[in-house]
């Protein structure tokens, strides 16, 4: 049987840290940086854990300024 998985990219000098798309999640893989802010100050989301997403675009539905993309690819 074969296995989705997916790939958030995140356009960090757009994101403005709003921490919408990390409430979305519904695996909790998404967080804000760390100690790191993009050219506005803003700490910006990443994805920390690519091996259990399953691309479902949760994330990409609700962030309010379309920063995120959802890559998905189906592995054997």
């Amino acid at each position: 049987m074969s296995k989705i998985k997916g790939v958030v990219l995140v356009d960090k000098e757009r994101c403005k840290g709003c921490s919408l798309c990390v409430v979305a999640c519904p695996l909790n893989l998404l967080r804000l940086a760390d100690k790191k802010v993009n050219h506005k100050g803003y700490p910006y989301a990443e994805q920390y854990d690519w091996e259990k997403c399953t691309g479902c675009t949760s994330c990409a539905i609700v962030c309010p300024d379309g920063c995120i993309s959802v890559y998905r690819k189906k592995e054997d």
